[in-house]
């Protein structure tokens, strides 16, 4: 939430003109308070689509212990599910139009399972496609998620992302590179960050469609940018969501991929993730499978819970006060109407009023 400046104190000039958000007397008293309402298009495939749920309303939940929340998860109709994934959105999930109807004032975007190189064939490109043009006219701030941020970089800049040549999974060390953002205001100038994916968009794309890039790594490429405008769209290529188990989890599937799924090659261990004793486990383990496939004999148990005890999590604290600064942001910009973006005088190219500055 943001200071107010009660009085003509100077420290209050200085920390503004250092980006810091500090609001006057006469705004504060005359400002409408009210619950935020986040959308949370679920795209993820039947098997993580309540881990993703529990992931991101974990980070809003605990971002901000003052604002209300409202989350709102929906998802879209043409990408097939299971009877039992049906059976859970039809339960608990909104349906788009209602979400339209009832209107939001952020929008988050999760990843999604993709089928061949090319994101235009996807079941969910028409509908993604829509859906984020409906939230350009009516929403404060969209936040895209790894897939979903590649998806909409084609399709509104013409960005297509390019193939890695092996998988790029693991925790990955990142530096702000744009210390003044409101975004990334407080927020420790290098932190960590999990990313798991087999295509990347690299940060002279970024840069050569006027994006703003906030955050990078030299090994793992760009984490966090922000449109033109400066906070409109919000795209993460990395996954602050993940819980401290997660890319053990997908580790875990791409093992029994190997075993049961005839994959030529055992997967490689997840980059600067398990430590050393926890390698050294996995390591133990695949020549145990090895061994036990070459013989047709039972196959080891997978050692999750002797790997759990040893695993960190160095991210989430930083992903908290990154999506806190954005909900702080949107509380500040929406209107008191949440089927209105922006409250009466917010310039929408430029919300921040960052070029003014």
């Amino acid at each position: 939430m943001p200071l107010v400046a009660n009085t003509k104190l100077p420290s209050f000039s200085r920390l503004q003109d250092g980006g810091e958000t500090i609001i006057s007397r006469d705004h504060a008293e005359h400002q409408d308070i009210r619950e935020l309402h986040i959308g949370l298009l679920n795209m993820m495939p039947d098997k993580a689509l309540e881990a993703t749920e529990r992931q991101f309303l974990r980070l809003v939940g605990e971002s901000n212990q003052i604002a209300q929340f409202y989350v709102h998860p929906f998802t879209l109709k043409e990408i097939q599910r299971s009877a039992d994934g049906a059976k859970h959105i039809a339960e608990y999930y909104q349906d788009v139009d209602e979400i339209k109807e009832q209107g939001l004032d952020a929008l988050i975007i999760t990843g999604a399972n993709v089928i061949g190189p090319e994101l235009s064939n996807q079941a969910f490109w028409d509908p993604l496609r829509k859906i984020t043009e409906w939230a350009n006219d009516n929403v404060t701030s969209t936040l895209c998620s790894c897939l979903a941020t590649h998806a909409l970089l084609e399709f509104r800049y013409g960005i297509k992302r390019k193939p890695l040549n092996n998988k790029r999974w693991g925790v990955y060390s990142h530096r702000v590179v744009d210390k003044k953002h409101p975004l990334v205001l407080g927020v420790n100038t290098r932190f960590d960050v999990p990313h798991s994916r087999f295509n990347q968009v690299d940060l002279e794309q970024f840069e050569a469609a006027g994006l703003n890039v906030l955050v990078n790594s030299d090994e793992a490429g760009v984490h966090l940018a922000v449109s033109e405008d400066g906070f409109r769209m919000v795209f993460f290529q990395g996954h602050p969501e993940y819980d401290a188990i997660s890319l053990m989890k997908e580790y875990k599937r791409e093992v029994g991929r190997y075993i049961f799924e005839g994959i030529e090659d055992y997967p490689p261990v997840p980059e600067n993730y398990f430590g050393q004793l926890n390698n050294a486990i996995l390591e133990e383990y695949r020549e145990r499978v090895g061994t036990a496939m070459h013989n047709n004999s039972a196959i080891p148990e997978f050692p999750e819970h002797i790997l759990v005890p040893g695993l960190d999590n160095t991210w989430h604290d930083s992903a908290e006060a990154v999506i806190n600064n954005w909900i702080g942001k949107v509380y500040q910009l929406t209107h008191l109407d949440r089927r209105i973006a922006f409250a009466d005088g917010i310039n929408r190219d430029d919300p921040l009023n960052l070029k003014a500055g």
